[in-house]
């Protein structure tokens, strides 16, 4: 049987400031079939790709990408924010709304030639995903595709990742 995984997709008007619809998968999350499902789907779609490895921002990224790369037996790098990873690592700058982040990763995380699934919950602006590709891509990997649970469509994120597969399970 499958399921609507929008059916496990809370809304939240107004979160977290005024004219915000926060879409939230919590609730996915909390249900096993639906987790099961939506990491199926990334999962048959990073078999396709050929993926080696698999790379996820903070904090939902992991929660997206480590099932994956569990499932096909391969590893799971973490790109993490600042004073989170401890050694050598390499940095992307992305901008926000008010100001910058930036995004971190081992830097021997992925080896030259390496193909690489980027993963995260929710591709709203692109920031934090293109930020992501830039460290893979900066270390010599090569960004097969890249994969969420849920788009959010006005935001275009799309624009930001042009020219890389994208896989996303739910649009809005």
């Amino acid at each position: 049987m499958t399921l609507d995984l929008k059916d496990y997709v809370a809304s939240y008007p107004d979160f977290p400031e005024p004219g915000i619809l926060f879409r939230d998968i919590s609730p996915l999350l909390e249900n096993g079939d639906a987790y099961r499902q939506a990491t199926n789907e990334i999962v048959d779609y990073a078999k396709k790709l050929n993926v080696d490895m698999v790379v996820g921002p903070e904090a939902r990224g992991f929660i997206v990408g480590c099932p994956v790369a569990y499932d096909l037996n391969i590893g799971f790098a973490p790109a993490r924010k600042k004073g989170k990873l401890p050694g050598h690592t390499v940095k992307a700058t992305y901008g926000l709304e008010y100001g910058e982040s930036s995004l971190y990763l081992h830097d021997d995380a992925i080896k030259p030639g390496q193909r690489v699934l980027v993963t995260d919950d929710l591709l709203a602006t692109g920031g934090t995903i293109a930020a992501t590709i830039q460290l893979v891509e900066d270390l010599g990997g090569v960004v097969a595709g890249t994969a969420f649970f849920v788009e959010l469509m006005d935001l275009k994120g799309r624009d930001k990742i042009k020219g890389y597969d994208i896989l996303s399970l739910m649009q809005y």
